[in-house]
């Protein structure tokens, strides 16, 4: 299983109604640090995240990524949103 699929499998925790992941390491071939994981964009809408400001959403993220964040991913870009944010 590739690193997309356990961060996947991860961010499940959070009950998200919506989740895509794309895999941008190609992107960033050459970086000094694509050794250590690959570049990853998320974008994740789950109920979960109302009431919480940017800073705590991506904690959130970040703590159900767990250690993918030092082995398999080296950087991720996230976006956070509730449901009801993608309704207006």
């Amino acid at each position: 299983m590739n690193a997309a699929a356990y961060l996947r499998e991860r961010l499940a925790q959070l009950d998200p109604q919506q989740l895509d992941i794309r895999d941008d390491s190609a992107r960033h071939a050459g970086h000094a640090g694509t050794k250590d994981g690959g570049h990853y964009v998320v974008s994740i809408i789950a109920a979960r995240f109302a009431g919480l400001g940017v800073r705590e959403r991506h904690r959130l993220v970040y703590d159900a990524a767990g250690d993918l964040m030092q082995n398999g991913i080296h950087a991720l870009s996230i976006t956070a949103r509730t449901p009801e944010e993608m309704q207006t």
